[in-house]
């Protein structure tokens, strides 16, 4: 289940916890929350950081069979050798 985001439209009116925004792990197919669930003040849905995988090298022909690749390398036009 996905991570969201909310804050309270009006932070200063908001209670200790929507004033400063919290976080709900909801399903994706819920609509998101309209009012805070403890003080009842309208609540806005945040843009969250996204996470993505970051490589920090590139592969080597090596790691790449061992992970079940077929490596190929360009030898002619159009013609490749397995390595």
């Amino acid at each position: 289940m996905p991570l969201y985001e909310y804050i309270a439209e009006t932070p200063e009116e908001g209670c200790r916890i929507c004033s400063k925004g919290f976080e709900l792990r909801r399903p994706v197919d819920r609509v998101p929350l309209q009012e805070c669930p403890l003080c009842k003040m309208t609540v806005r849905k945040l843009v969250s950081n996204v996470s993505s995988p970051k490589l920090t090298k590139p592969l080597s022909v090596s790691s790449a069979k061992s992970a079940g690749f077929t490596v190929l390398e360009k030898r002619d036009e159009g013609t490749y050798e397995k390595l």
